[in-house]
């Protein structure tokens, strides 16, 4: 379905009349007005033209005319160039964009977005919906900036766009031969080194488009092409979660227990409470009635070292034709791949060993000042592993449509589309660990810059492959598949039935099937890894330099070799464990299978009439949703492997109404009042109840597992809008936005213990957790309805461009927003039986409560730059598992990028553009938080080296 725009072809060419003759928009705004509103998508089939308007300022210039002409709350990037929006990928670009916040910067790139906190987005290729496999989302970052002409934000929506999303829409536009007036190339090549990889990476992209006169008709063709490769470096630190134990004073120890023993009798405390245990000095446990005074401390250290490779193929193609001025077809296909091969190279060690503290105990500890939480401590004879874990991944996902418009008389227009698309992921993971008890570890659970330091007694043994034994292998793969065929029509019918301008009807219906299946299997081999040979090997160097002192270099099983030789490493661990299967033996097994079937209708009305004198528009509509979802599951005998399957089925269905009203009080000012319903279905691997287990690696007396829940409903999200532009000046605009989404029906984990029996225990014969000899105990975690939340808050935007600045500085211009959120939900707390015991009211997950974007612009003659300073507030990023005594939430510190790029126009058709990202290569840090409960300081969690980026591209066009 497509969005309103397309459905006001008088009235948009009287507002953009009008708009014009006030002086209000430039050339530029023009034809984002008139581009973006009636390009080949949307435009009436007899309107061609277009006018491409280049650099910095006309490309911010675009976006407030698309802003100021739409009826919906939207925000728009729009490519400065062909080909040339102002960062790599899709998710780069929207960073700026008032209301988005983005975080987990890793491997050279953002790796999560969010609308206004939210990150339940509808992601849009050209209006239709896109996934990546089975999930209802596609990587934005797997969508390379050269293929997009435009990008737009939608944060409200009418009745004629998809439902689904209650933080919005993202529609990614991709060029097509109409845009352009005749025959067009453009190629371009950028390098870009990035920190701490220390590697040079291509991208590459070439354009080709062109239209003919033909006899029968006017044809138009276009080819664009991007690969881009990146390797790169993620390098994180972290001490673990936070545990009890007794004092160092063997005086204040109780009967059964020795100094600074690890306390794990959960009758004396409880683990996974929201605040933790108190952190004053002095505070006590019940053991058997007296009180005896603790000490809070982590359980381990752990460093990752990540390096990968990533590359990402993609293409669009698209072929027009237009046999007269009443009629355009479309056909347009697109194709993503992603391909990542990753070997995260992991340094594990317990630091909570007590049984060997020398004669003085309290001397290998300090404590921060007025706390109980030990700083530092050295440990004795500590047990640890290393593990070579080696990941590849391959997405490959298609799109390909067919789209019609026809002028049916004077007042008809009709639109419509069929689409079919498909998407396939499938990766693959082995890790091989070895283990040692090293002689002792010292540790600085805080250096004073919220980072984790540590030593071992003798660094030099982290290298030598005869101090390490080779234990557990894991062995597990998964391939997820999606695909959709969908058909759609709509109309416009231009009523001019007094204030009733335009009426807008659609129909769309959709059938989206989506599996996933996965092997897992894992063994113990017990043997030194020297006896294997030098090339099972593998050290890494230069670890962690602008993080903290903690060992540069450690020896991991190798991870590239092991892949290469798999069938051989299969069989070496078979020869010892005859249940693990070899290559020949391996096969994946389908664990669910969903066929979603989606029917939408729509109606709405766009009335025109006058309020004191000046325009009063209304958008009045309302959308019919049905959905019926047929689901089934696949069980696994663990010890047989024998398959169970089962099934369910669901149907609902909702009716969404949607209202805008937009009135002008002057020339200069718009005002938007916004209501509608959106919804969130839920994802399909949260509908699978097989339960997926991990192993009990912390020793804490049960493992960890998750399982879905077929029962789920959609969430129901209403939501308000109420935004003020206000026009001030010729290209520049100040403008604002009142916001709150009331949503119900939250889907959110509820935690239960279950007992699984040693038939159905996959880790059974494991030696790295606890006992599994008569089965184990899981705390599972499964998807419910079992909250409501509301998150409200205001948005701030200018873009200016100053006519008063005298020579160079002619031409420079700002572009600011800033974002405030509040957010709150409920959320259950069960018992052991999973009975909901207590509700918590948190944030919700992601949402910073500020965000500001500041960006320095500068344009003139072939000089075009932009400075921009990227700041969010800390957030709560997830809840810990309920297993220890630090304050559950896990929270983000505040989040910062100072960016910029130079762009200089060689000619009128080459340019050389020089770009860099994280310039004061800041690092993302987390810590332990709840109520007053934890801080930066005491309750610190890891840190992530983001690295910063330098990139340098060449442009060629014609």
């Amino acid at each position: 379905m497509k969005s309103q725009a397309s459905a006001r072809p008088l009235a948009l060419k009287r507002t953009v009349t009008a708009l014009m003759g006030a002086g209000l928009l430039s050339s530029a705004s023009v034809w984002a007005q008139t581009t973006a509103e009636t390009t080949a998508e949307t435009k009436e089939p007899g309107d061609m033209q277009t006018v491409v308007v280049t650099g910095v300022k006309a490309s911010l210039i675009k976006s407030l005319a698309l802003k100021r002409n739409n009826d919906q709350v939207v925000e728009s990037v729009v490519a400065e160039d062909i080909g040339k929006l102002p960062d790599n990928n899709v998710v780069e670009a929207l960073q700026r964009v008032t209301g988005i916040q983005v975080t987990n910067r890793a491997g050279g790139e953002v790796g999560t977005l969010s609308i206004r906190g939210l990150p339940d987005v509808q992601t849009t290729w050209n209006g239709r919906n896109i996934f990546t496999a089975s999930g209802t989302q596609v990587a934005l970052q797997d969508i390379p900036s050269t293929l997009v002409r435009q990008i737009d934000v939608y944060k409200t929506r009418d009745a004629s766009q998809l439902e689904t999303g209650i933080a919005g829409q993202i529609d990614v536009k991709s060029l097509r031969p109409f845009d352009f007036k005749g025959p067009k190339v453009s190629l371009s090549a950028r390098e870009t080194y990035l920190d701490p990889a220390e590697k040079w990476n291509p991208q590459l992209s070439a354009m080709f488009s062109n239209r003919w006169e033909t006899g029968i008709g006017e044809v138009g063709a276009l080819v664009n092409l991007a690969a881009a490769q990146t390797k790169y470096r993620n390098e994180s630190v972290t001490p673990g979660a936070m545990v009890p134990f007794t004092s160092a004073n063997p005086a204040e120890v109780p009967a059964g227990y020795i100094p600074l023993q690890r306390i794990t009798d959960n009758n004396i405390w409880a683990p996974g409470t929201r605040t933790g245990l108190p952190t004053a000095a002095g505070s006590t446990l019940n053991f058997n009635g007296q009180a005896y005074p603790y000490y809070l401390a982590r359980d381990a250290v752990f460093q990752s070292d990540v390096q990968g490779e990533r590359k990402r193929p993609a293409a669009t193609v698209a072929l027009q034709w237009k046999p007269n001025s009443d009629a355009v077809y479309t056909f347009e296909s697109m194709y993503n791949g992603y391909r990542d091969k990753a070997f995260n190279q992991l340094l594990f060690s317990f630091v909570d060993w007590w049984g060997d503290l020398g004669s003085n105990p309290a001397g290998t500890i300090t404590t921060f000042p007025g706390t109980n939480v030990i700083k530092s401590r050295t440990v004795n004879n500590v047990y640890g592993f290393n593990s070579g874990d080696y990941t590849t991944s391959k997405t490959d996902s298609f799109v390909y449509a067919l789209n019609g418009k026809w002028n049916i008389g004077s007042r008809l227009k009709l639109d419509g589309d069929l689409s079919y698309q498909t998407s396939k992921f499938d990766t693959q993971f082995t890790a091989t660990r070895i283990d040692r008890v090293a002689p002792s570890i010292d540790v600085d659970f805080n250096d004073g810059n919220g980072d984790t330091a540590f030593r071992f007694n003798n660094n030099a043994d982290l290298v030598d492959p005869t101090k390490w034994n080779v234990a557990e292998f894991y062995d597990n793969a998964n391939r997820n598949k999606g695909s959709a065929a969908t058909a759609s029509l709509s109309g416009v019918f231009d009523a001019a039935w007094g204030a009733l301008e335009t009426l807008q009807f659609g129909a769309r219906h959709d059938v989206r099937k989506a599996s996933e299946a996965n092997r897992t299997q894992s063994a113990f081999l017990g043997r030194n890894l020297a006896t294997l040979g030098p090339e099972y090997a593998h050290i890494n160097s230069n670890f962690g330099t602008d993080i903290s002192d903690v060992p540069r270099s450690w020896l991991e099983p190798n991870a590239y070799y092991i892949r290469d030789n798999i069938d051989d490493w299969r069989r070496l661990y078979n020869s010892v464990n005859s249940n693990f299967l070899t290559t020949d033996q391996l096969r994946l097994q389908k664990t669910f299978e969903v066929e979603e079937k989606t029917s939408n209708l729509y109606l709405m009305g766009n009335f025109q009439s006058e309020l004191f004198g000046n325009r009063l528009r209304a958008n009045v509509g309302v959308r019919y949703t049905k959905v019926d979802t047929d689901m089934t599951f696949y069980q696994v005998d663990a010890t047989t492997r024998a398959v169970t399957p089962s099934g369910a089925s669901k149907s609902t269905s909702k009716l969404l109404p949607s209202l805008t009203l937009t009135y002008d009080p002057t020339k200069d000012v718009v005002v938007r009042f916004n209501f509608g319903k959106t919804l969130r279905r839920p994802n399909f691997g949260d509908l699978n109840p097989v339960l997926q287990l991990a192993d009990d690696v912390s020793r804490v007396g049960y493992g960890s597992g998750t399982g879905g829940n077929p029962d789920l409903k959609p969430t129901l999200s209403k939501n308000f809008d109420l935004t003020g532009e206000w026009y001030f000046q010729k290209d520049s605009a100040l403008y604002g936005t009142l916001f709150k989404r009331k949503i119900d029906g939250l889907v959110v984990p509820l935690r239960r213990r279950v007992h699984v029996d040693p038939a159905d225990d996959p880790f059974r014969n494991s030696t790295s957790g606890g006992d599994h000899t008569n089965g184990y105990d899981y705390v599972i975690n499964s998807p419910v309805n079992a909250s409501d939340g509301t998150i409200k808050g205001v948005e701030l935007g200018l873009i200016y461009f100053p006519k008063w600045l005298p020579g160079p500085l002619e031409g420079l211009g700002v572009q600011a927003s800033y974002t405030r959120l509040s957010s709150s939900q409920n959320v259950p707390e069960a018992n052991n039986a999973g009975e909901i015991i207590a509700q918590l009211e948190t944030p919700f997950f992601g949402v910073s409560d500020r965000s500001y974007n500041a960006t320095l612009a500068y344009e003139k003659g072939p000089v075009s730059a932009r400075l921009s300073y990227v700041w969010r507030s800390a957030f709560l990023a997830a809840n810990e598992a309920a297993l220890f005594a630090n304050p559950i939430g896990i929270w983000r510190q505040p989040e910062k990028s100072v960016d910029m790029q130079i762009s200089y126009k060689v000619n009128d058709r080459m340019s050389v553009d020089i770009g860099a990202i994280n310039l004061t290569n800041e690092m993302q840090r987390q810590y332990y938080h709840f109520g007053e409960a934890g801080n930066q300081q005491i309750t610190n969690f890891g840190t992530v080296q983001v690295g910063r980026s330098v990139s340098a591209a060449l442009r060629w066009k014609m």
